[in-house]
């Protein structure tokens, strides 16, 4: 009788267990031994900021924070984005007020957060009418 109470209470500590790792999985940081990634959040979210383009670098800085990252397009061609932002700026260094929407990822090594983007809405040009 004591040992199945035994492996009743260490069930019942394995299921408890696993029911606060499943619950906070979306929002706790984790780890890509690949990449060496941590993430700051699983959920994607959307960013109001100025994108900047210049010498081969994509920068967002957002308008909450005040922080700049590293802007890397998940779903987009790299050469498509840079045309697509020259076309619209028609010069680099050119501040564009955008939507991203995605997530904020630091590499291990690195103090440069990184946002990563699934897609993006431009909502203003400066220097625009």
């Amino acid at each position: 009788m004591k040992k199945k109470l035994e492996y009743l209470f260490l069930s019942l500590l394995v299921v408890c267990f696993c029911y606060f790792i499943q619950k906070d999985s979306d929002t706790i940081n984790f780890s890509k031994s690949k990449n060496n990634i941590i993430s700051e959040s699983l959920r994607k979210t959307n960013y109001s900021g100025s994108w900047i383009y210049g010498e081969g670098m994509h920068i967002f800085k957002d308008d909450k924070s005040l922080e700049e990252y590293n802007i890397k397009f998940i779903n987009e061609d790299m050469q498509e984005v840079q045309e697509l932002y020259l076309a619209v700026c028609e010069m680099e260094y050119f501040p564009m007020e955008c939507v991203m929407y995605g997530r904020i990822v630091s590499p291990v090594l690195s103090n440069q957060k990184n946002l990563l983007v699934d897609s993006f809405e431009i909502l203003y040009i400066q220097g625009c009418e």
